[in-house]
């Protein structure tokens, strides 16, 4: 299993986390190379070892021609520059979600349209290949689960396009909302909104436990250097097998929340757990019932990590006729799952494979993967499937 981690302790930007990944082992040519195929011209990435306190790391800096930093973008541009390039579909998809990350919280905090933000420092070259970096770099490591510290946001005040803020800026409060995080350790902006949005996205648990051996650890250097505090982002690589010791079922605390529906209108549903999957609901299912007087109702159920609790229920009560639910801690065991590529004459096609006792028990294929080839050759699914199947 391989598991990046995330050390927060003084906080994190877009530049510092391109800056670990490359101390981790992401090659800076392979960095490059991906970043080019966004097909834009005017920046360029500068990378080299620098000094924080006495630690060493790496330091990236993505430069911009100066006619070129200023122009402001909206989410549709960013769009089009992002799915118009020749990167994979999955990088695609989390560059987007960072950016609709930063774009939901400016929309709110200066109450407009999503479509109408102007993402300013956001939307600048730098910005971009921080972000759209940021998502080649985690699909490079091709780790199986990404944990993170609580998140240091600083204090004091910082200078942006609408003045001066209070730290942590109004965007970067609204991007951890249900976020484990500290603040005060310094007097400026440890996170940025770039920074917090990267973490928010592609985080799957927040905690302080480190209880996983350390194969590696990289550190992206800050461009500030002002405080007693080493401004850097720490980040450590667990690798492990099954041969090291590494047992096949994962076992993690989970939240289960419930509560009995019968006066809401049954063609709602749909939405509610579209709604509920989309704001990180690890499972969510109805069950029929019958309550008091022989009423048919609907229990509704979602399975959540302890952090997403608060934001279900949000979710839940916003959406539905509840006006109430049920509430209790279980032990979730999951079996340890790999993602592979396999290649047919129809195209690739992503496969999830658990392995139980070192052995691999179950493989399924991208449903998505194979629906879109199936779309693209005129074929059946299932064609598509058996041979996926026939290649692993």
């Amino acid at each position: 299993m391989k598991i990046l981690y995330y050390d927060c302790f003084a906080g994190i930007s877009g530049d510092m986390n391109l800056g670990a990944m490359i101390d981790l082992g992401v090659p800076e040519s392979y960095l490059v190379a991906e970043l080019q195929k966004l097909n834009i011209k005017g920046f360029s990435l500068k990378v080299e070892p620098d000094l924080r306190r006495g630690i060493s790391g790496t330091k990236a800096q993505v430069l911009v021609k100066k006619n070129l930093f200023e122009k402001h973008r909206h989410l549709r541009h960013v769009e089009e520059i992002v799915n118009g390039s020749t990167l994979s579909d999955k990088v695609k998809a989390l560059s987007m979600k960072i950016f609709t990350l930063i774009a939901v919280a400016e929309a709110k905090v200066h109450n407009i349209d999503i479509q109408k933000v102007h993402f300013h420092e956001v939307g600048a070259l730098d910005s971009i290949a921080d972000i759209v970096g940021a998502a080649i770099c985690l699909d490079y490591l091709k780790v199986d689960k990404v944990l993170a510290a609580p998140i240091q946001l600083g204090g004091g005040t910082v200078k942006c396009d609408h003045g001066i803020m209070p730290v942590p800026a109004p965007a970067t409060s609204e991007i951890v909302k249900n976020v484990p995080v500290k603040t005060g350790l310094v007097q400026h902006e440890a996170t940025t909104p770039t920074g917090a949005a990267i973490l928010v996205a592609t985080v799957d648990e927040f905690t302080e436990k480190v209880d996983f051996p350390i194969a590696k650890t990289g550190y992206g250097i800050g461009m500030r250097d002002v405080s007693e505090v080493p401004n850097v982002l720490r980040v450590y690589l667990s690798e492990t097998t099954n041969e090291q010791g590494v047992h096949d079922v994962m076992v993690e605390e989970a939240i289960v929340l419930e509560c009995n529906i019968d006066d809401m209108n049954p063609e709602q549903y749909g939405f509610v757990l579209d709604k509920l999957f989309e704001g990180g609901a690890s499972d969510a299912w109805l069950v029929p019932i019958i309550m008091k007087k022989s009423r048919p109702a609907i229990t509704l159920s979602v399975l959540c990590t302890p952090q997403k609790a608060d934001e279900m229920k949000e979710i839940i009560f916003k959406h539905t006729s509840s006006i109430g639910l049920r509430e209790s801690v279980v032990t979730k065991s999951m079996l340890h799952r790999e993602t592979l590529t396999v290649s047919t004459k129809y195209g690739e096609v992503r496969v999830k494979q658990c392995v139980y006792q070192g052995k691999a028990v179950r493989s399924k294929p991208e449903f998505e993967d194979c629906k879109a080839l199936a779309n693209k050759h005129n074929i059946s699914i299932d064609k598509i499937e058996n041979e996926v199947l026939k290649n692993l």
